[in-house]
């Protein structure tokens, strides 16, 4: 009968745990020395070695022939704990078994003294898992047992188990395992299995496991029916071929190509996947970027090995920061409203829309992102690093600027991209190679007023013959160009001399709006990006934009003395 690798690789000894020597050498001291705990609690995630250390230790604590610490493994002790025979080692589910009558069953059966080995041992897997009055009638005897008794408690939840628990146990905590150690270890046990495990996969098998070593086993059993284990084996028996195409949504994505990815989230979706999972996977790919941009040295156990470091750097160059983290709270927002919505697909669609317009998501977060964007472009413009031409003179000719980002990973030939997406054999509309990706354009989402070139000329300037020096005449120039793109609405308060008024400085303008509505509306993120592009345009400067909120009556025109001593004269006449 065949046997699952994960409890057919279980270690049997302290030397065969992989990844925790910092507890497997303290406990191994202890049974040498003889100086042990009656009470022992294990903690840490998922597939670590709790339970292993738990039953390796029991069989340590019992074992006739000692090893270094290690059991043996040959005397009928350790033989009848690894069969089960034994009924003095018993092992607890605390989930199903959490009431205050099963500890009240259980310590009226300790008491007794072992019957075939030499200490009565309790395994309480999940002990987070008993009620409070669970824990209470445990208490005692747990801080008193009888010499014959030892408690190993294990958790994943450590906050939920009470401090007068923690305090009678001897604690250890479990550590998430290394993708280098894991993948040496699938690597070990492919060998003796006999499978071919390439070493790309055992990598990409390691990164999926997120630190558990019987995920990883499992993973590897699950991909072990082909005869080669290689990286496209181990993305077709997971159902993880929609990871490339995850990374090829989120290119559509940053290219604000809304139609493309919704028809590429539909091709998942009826391949079976789900929308919820997707939305995860989406946030993964972004986290993974994340970190890329903070540490761009970053080692590989920070990243979740879904995707390499090379598609993670494509992607980053054309993404700030802020942008990251404002993509990621929204794909947050949306995952956490398609758990409970009647259609998920719609959630993920709508999320999708959001991503690909950023000016539909008005929240702190992508406000933040979409200034960031904007401040990055006019760094490259003032830096000089894009490519300028006036109006005056037009360029007869244009050669390509050779490009040094590195090409999109190769995606296989069964994996059919959509139209749209840059690939070597196909034509690409933006000029760039076809084998990278597109960068950023400024011009093409800065705001750009009618008829007016793409670009303005870097070379002018406030101090120019032509071009006008006082502050009224330059907050006036920039009203007319900015009245372009505003609303109606917008433009004619930004007109009224009354209710907005401007002084430009060389670094800064300072916009002066009449406390209330006026205040309110100018004073929104979308009108203060409008107006800063316009002041680049006047001014051939980058300025800051500071909205204040004044008086009516400190922007009305102010009158002389003599006016108002002549209006004064009048009334009386």
């Amino acid at each position: 009968m065949y046997q699952a690798l994960y409890r057919k690789w279980r270690p049997k000894t302290f030397d065969e745990v992989v990844g925790q020597e910092h507890i497997t050498e303290t406990l191994k001291n202890q049974i040498t020395s003889g100086r042990l705990s009656h009470a022992y609690l294990f903690i840490g995630t998922r597939g670590t070695g709790k339970t292993t250390c738990a039953k390796i230790l029991a069989k340590a604590l019992n074992c006739e022939n000692p090893q270094n610490g290690n059991p043996c493994g040959k005397c009928p002790a350790c033989r009848g704990i690894e069969e089960g025979s034994i009924l003095d080692v018993v092992e607890i589910d605390a989930a199903s078994n959490n009431k205050v009558e099963h500890v009240r069953a259980l310590r009226e059966e300790a008491v007794f003294s072992p019957v075939s080995v030499k200490k009565r041992v309790y395994i309480i897997d999940e002990v987070h898992m008993l009620t409070t009055s669970a824990f209470n009638a445990l208490l005692k005897i747990l801080e008193e047992p009888p010499q014959h008794l030892t408690f190993i408690l294990a958790t994943t939840e450590l906050n939920k188990v009470p401090s007068t628990i923690l305090s009678r146990c001897q604690r250890h905590s479990f550590r998430r395992l290394s993708p280098d150690s894991i993948a040496d270890h699938l690597t070990d046990i492919a060998g003796r299995e006999g499978m071919i495990l390439e070493p790309d996969a055992a990598k990409l098998i390691a990164g999926l496991a997120e630190g558990g070593m019987r995920d990883a086993i499992s993973l590897l059993d699950q991909c072990s029916g082909v005869d080669r284990i290689d990286v496209d084996a181990v993305y077709s028996s997971m159902g993880l071929t929609g990871n490339r195409r995850i990374s090829m949504i989120m290119d559509f994505t940053i290219k604000h190509n809304a139609e493309e990815a919704v028809n590429m989230f539909a091709e998942l979706w009826r391949d079976g996947k789900d929308p919820c999972t997707f939305l995860g996977e989406l946030n993964t790919l972004q986290r993974d970027c994340l970190m890329l941009q903070i540490s761009p040295k970053v080692r590989s156990n920070l990243l979740s090995g879904g995707y390499t470091a090379e598609l993670l750097s494509a992607l980053n160059r054309r993404l700030t920061k802020a942008e990251l983290i404002s993509r990621i709270d929204t794909v947050s927002s949306y995952l956490s409203k398609a758990k409970d919505a009647p259609s998920s697909r719609l959630i993920a669609e709508l999320c999708l829309i959001s991503l690909c317009d950023p000016s539909l998501t008005e929240d702190t977060a992508a406000l933040r992102g979409r200034v960031s964007a904007l401040e990055a472009r006019l760094a490259s413009i003032e830096a000089g690093s894009v490519k300028i031409q006036t109006v005056s003179e037009p360029s007869d000719s244009e050669e390509e600027d050779e490009e040094d980002e590195a090409p999109f990973p190769e995606i296989p030939e069964d994996i059919a991209p959509p139209p749209g997406f840059l690939r070597e054999d196909e034509p690409c509309d933006d000029g760039l190679d076809p084998a990278q990706f597109a960068e950023y354009q400024p011009e093409d989402d800065m705001p750009k007023a009618k008829d007016e070139p793409a670009m303005i000329n870097p070379d002018a300037s406030a101090e120019s013959d032509n071009a006008p020096t006082d502050s009224a005449e330059l907050w006036q120039r920039i009203v007319e160009k900015a009245e372009e793109e505003l609303s109606p609405l917008a433009a004619a308060a930004i007109g009224s001399a009354q209710q907005v008024r401007g002084e430009v400085s060389f670094d800064t303008l300072d916009i002066y709006a009449a406390r209330g509505m006026t205040y309110n509306l100018i004073n929104n993120q979308d009108i203060i990006i409008r107006l800063r592009s316009a002041a680049t345009f006047v001014t051939g400067r980058s300025l800051r934009v500071n909205v204040h909120e004044a008086d009516p009556s400190d922007s009305a025109p102010k009158r002389s003395l003599d006016e108002i001593k002549k209006h004064k004269e009048t009334r009386l006449i």
